[in-house]
């Protein structure tokens, strides 16, 4: 089985793009017998045993805000004609990127101008696709709908759509249409669980010059929704070190918000590469995870990450993240705006050790039971499975009916 992924940012700096890379990787390696993948996308880094077809757009665009997009204007304020050009420039590449690979099935990761992209070229070359959305595309959908009505058909002849949790699940049926709901799974993302707890990471310490024993941690990037702002003004109460991780549209104004209240125990630290492998020594090193998002976070990757390290997070109730987080079991949850929530949930954490411990051997539970990379890449294997049946009145190509005929062969085998 040949799956050829569409993706719209770079591979690097968000949470789509890493969970692509890892659903990728685990298929490729799970099923090395019978599945290859290739990534269309704007990446010129390599993947191993995984084709990237090399994308430069005319226009680089975000829903909200990229780390490695820096100035990237928001996709609401693109013009019609800077649409017109990065649709056709990705419907070009994409049918040679097809021409080239020859694959089975399109798997279009993100939506926004890209499902109708699949839409075009399925009905062209009588390849089903699916559509996976993960949130932040919905929310972009809310500021600008020109797309909608394309997304609306590219849903409807899509074999799947998946959503990384129940509440974009709802989110979407509610966008599109209820009439989706059989075809719309909820397949979150999984979070790699292979953590080496005795790494050292004192370094951190080391090179920060922190002066505190206890670290507070938020990874991500830095626009308005996020609410980091809120963060800062709890740290006025908290006897540790807060470490943001993260670039974006908001870093001058939290910078100034620092300076304001002249904290000297909070360390922006800009975007942290996660290939560099220091990112998972921050998460190792922090005794709480902070996520104060103002807006309903999807799901939300870099709580999972933080669980897997066991570390207790303290979330906003808001979103599809407290199917995630109990609250009082494995972190808490707040209100939105409440830097004194906030404050008083990092303190009892940070105060008492025996709960702290507690919650983060929870944390890690739940990722490893419900987020296991083995059963996600599973889940989507499967769907892939699904959708391979051509209907009888519009047959396959014949590279792809043999496809069928061997899956079928190593699935009695």
């Amino acid at each position: 089985m040949k799956v050829l992924y569409l993706y719209m940012f770079p591979l690097w700096g968000n949470g789509s793009g890493a969970w692509l890379r890892r659903l990728a990787n685990h298929l490729t390696h799970n099923y090395s017998d019978r599945f290859q993948a290739a990534i269309v996308a704007p990446d010129n880094r390599v993947l191993k045993k995984i084709k990237i077809f090399r994308l430069k757009p005319p226009t680089l665009g975000v829903f909200v805000g990229n780390p490695e997009l820096p100035g990237a204007k928001k996709y609401a304020k693109f013009s019609n004609q800077e649409f017109i050009q990065i649709y056709n420039y990705y419907l070009t590449r994409t049918s040679k990127a097809i021409e080239k690979f020859k694959p089975h099935l399109i798997h279009v990761f993100h939506t926004a101008f890209l499902p109708p992209v699949a839409r075009t070229l399925a009905n062209l070359y009588r390849i089903p696709y699916i559509i996976t959305t993960h949130g932040s595309d919905l929310h972009y959908f809310s500021e600008d709908g020109r797309w909608k009505a394309n997304v609306r058909d590219a849903s409807v002849r899509a074999k799947f759509i998946t959503a990384n949790s129940n509440f974009t699940r709802q989110w979407y049926l509610q966008m599109f249409g209820k009439d989706l709901a059989k075809k719309t799974k909820t397949i979150p993302a999984g979070v790699n669980n292979q953590v080496d707890f005795a790494k050292k990471t004192s370094w951190i310490d080391r090179k920060y010059q922190f002066k505190h024993p206890n670290m507070v941690l938020f990874t991500g990037r830095l626009t308005v929704h996020k609410g980091v702002e809120y963060l800062i003004k709890a740290a006025r109460q908290i006897k540790a070190e807060i470490v943001i991780l993260g670039d974006g549209p908001e870093r001058k104004y939290l910078e100034n918000l620092i300076q304001k209240y002249r904290l000297t125990n909070v360390h922006l630290l800009g975007y942290f590469s996660q290939k560099l492998g220091e990112l998972d020594d921050f998460y190792l090193r922090a005794d709480v995870y902070v996520a104060p998002s103002v807006w309903s976070e999807p799901l939300g990757l870099v709580i999972l990450e933080s669980m897997v390290h066991k570390t207790p997070v303290i979330v906003t109730r808001k979103g599809g993240v407290s199917t995630i987080v109990k609250d009082g079991v494995n972190g808490f949850l707040v209100r939105p705006k409440s830097s004194n929530e906030i404050a008083t949930k990092v303190n009892l954490l940070i105060e008492n050790e025996k709960l702290r411990y507690k919650m983060g051997e929870n944390a890690y539970r739940t990722v490893v039971q419900r987020f296991n990379w083995d059963k996600i890449a599973g889940k989507f294997y499967r769907l892939y499975e699904r959708s391979l049946n051509p209907p009888k009145n519009n047959p396959a190509p014949t590279y792809i009916l043999a496809a069928i005929k061997k899956i079928k062969k190593l699935r009695k085998s």
